[in-house]
């Protein structure tokens, strides 16, 4: 009985947890639909002389994106002389020669090529090196996958209008997202963060993040808050916060577009995941404790904690899951009283308040109710299955955070699918080592089927809903994963 209760406990910490969550997202939809409303009140002046900008683009090993990144910036609507463009190569493939070759068609612009033999910092540690030879007094970046818009920096310069303002925050957007299942479904999720979240926090003064591409920083932003780190897989986020601690203002202009890619195959995904959330999860711990000290209304402290700590919800996710066998059991056998299970339904409201989050943001990108309504009927139930599936995966990446395990920068692969000229099975830079972690994920998509058809032999259908979306995405999460692992062997 001892162990039943512990179980019960686990279930209930975890739910419990989930719910919070969703009350922070609920706040951050509140504070959204009222930033609707004031979007165009927003002063835009633009500025009486134009400053010096360095466009900083950090790469490594991108041989189908790279041409497709230097076309994009070298179209830039900003004064040749005032514009300075630095592409910050850590490669050691064909990519160096690529973009020395390519370099070459643009010889009226203003292109500082910095190439490092050593990889210290990764990212962070190309973007701090290049920021000592950088002449602009602003600072845009783009990862490889980019494709910034002509008149970028014509849009965002405006709102530096304030000393205070240390960053300028645009709203990604999506190249390829009709490309498949996965690439919709990341979509799906990217445009909620975009939407609702990024929105929401800043229409009430809470932090924001920086989202490592897409976004340009006053430079003496980034010094006084202390220049790039290395100790996170999430430098953005980690000098967001450091910096907006230290008084800096962000803005964020959902307007603003900047195209980039969906990874398309599941091993890709995870690895960016991974990435996200450990990185994440490494931030919480460098903050949180110096954000609770802090001198900051309640409203800024309670969004912070849930940004820095949002991706713990894979671990609720995940022991919730697995307590919720021991608790239907315990249920079905008259362990417990019938009433603590029925009891246990209220905080299924936080997914209801989940739900209604994507389902804001879905049809806010969409801009139209008709036309997107029969989308999201069945975008929406698969989004939340396969973000259940993989609560493996990015647990074990959390935990790594939380625990202060160091892992290597390990960057997502691009593919360019889009321009034909690519096949993804030849992409020579998919990851093919499957972590032990897929195996686990298809055992408990063989549990978690288990559990529905046990839901039908004993009528009790209390879990069915959760139990099934759990089977299906850890189900998908393993094909896909084991698909992608095997592609170009």
């Amino acid at each position: 009985m001892i162990f039943l209760y512990f179980l019960c406990g686990l279930y209930a910490l975890g739910m419990l947890f989930i719910l919070i969550y969703s009350l922070a997202q609920g706040h951050l939809l509140f504070h959204f639909l009222q930033a609707r409303k004031e979007w165009d009140k927003v002063p835009k002046k633009s500025p009486e002389t134009w400053p010096k900008v360095t466009v900083q683009l950090p790469v490594f090993n991108e041989l189908y994106v790279v041409e497709r990144l230097i076309d994009a910036v070298a179209k830039l609507n900003y004064p040749k002389e005032l514009l300075q463009i630095q592409l910050l190569d850590d490669s050691t493939d064909q990519t160096v020669d690529l973009i020395k070759e390519k370099l070459k068609h643009y010889p009226e612009i203003n292109f500082q090529y910095i190439h490092r033999i050593d990889r210290k910092g990764f990212k962070s540690g190309a973007l701090r090196e290049g920021l000592e030879k950088a002449t602009g007094e602003f600072i845009a970046i783009f990862d490889a996958d980019f494709v910034p818009d002509p008149d970028f920096l014509m849009q965002t310069i405006p709102y530096f209008s304030s000393e205070k303002t240390g960053m300028v925050q645009t709203r990604w957007t999506h190249l390829n997202q009709n490309y498949s299942i996965l690439t919709r479904l990341q979509a799906f999720a990217l445009d909620a963060h975009f939407f609702i979240e990024q929105m929401g926090r800043n229409h009430q003064g809470a932090f924001i993040n920086f989202n490592g591409t897409g976004g340009i920083w006053r430079k003496s932003c980034i010094y006084d808050a202390g220049n790039w780190h290395d100790d996170t897989l999430t430098e953005d986020l980690d000098l967001s916060y450091r910096a907006q601690r230290k008084g800096w203002v962000f803005v964020y202009r959902p307007e603003i577009e900047s195209p980039a890619e969906l990874p398309p195959v599941m091993s890709a995904i995870k690895s960016q995941q991974f990435r996200w959330t450990k990185g994440g999860a490494e931030c919480a711990m460098k903050h949180a404790a110096a954000v609770s000290q802090e001198k900051l209304p309640f409203r800024v402290k309670f969004h912070s904690f849930a940004h820095l700590f949002n991706s713990a919800i894979f671990i609720a996710v995940l022991v919730t899951s697995l307590s919720s066998i021991g608790v239907w059991w315990a249920g079905q056998k008259g362990l417990v009283p019938e009433v603590w299970v029925r009891i246990s339904g209220i905080f299924l409201v936080g997914f209801v308040i989940i739900a209604a989050v994507y389902l804001v943001s879905f049809f806010y990108g969409k801009r139209s109710f008709a036309s997107s309504a029969l989308g999201v009927i069945w975008q929406l139930p698969l989004f939340l299955s396969v973000s259940m599936g993989l609560a493996l995966h990015n647990t074990q990446a959390v935990w790594e955070g939380l625990s202060g395990k160091k892992s290597p920068f390990i960057r997502t692969p691009k593919f360019n699918l889009e321009s034909g000229k690519v096949k993804l099975s030849s992409n020579r830079y998919l990851l093919h080592r499957m972590p032990v972690t897929t195996w686990f994920e298809g055992g408990l998509a063989l549990v978690f089927w288990g559990m529905v058809w046990l839901a039908f032999q004993e009528n009790n259908f209390i879990f069915l809903p959760f139990h099934g979306m759990l089977a299906f995405g850890y189900t998908l999460v393993f094909i896909t994963s084991f698909k992608s692992y095997g592609l170009g062997r």
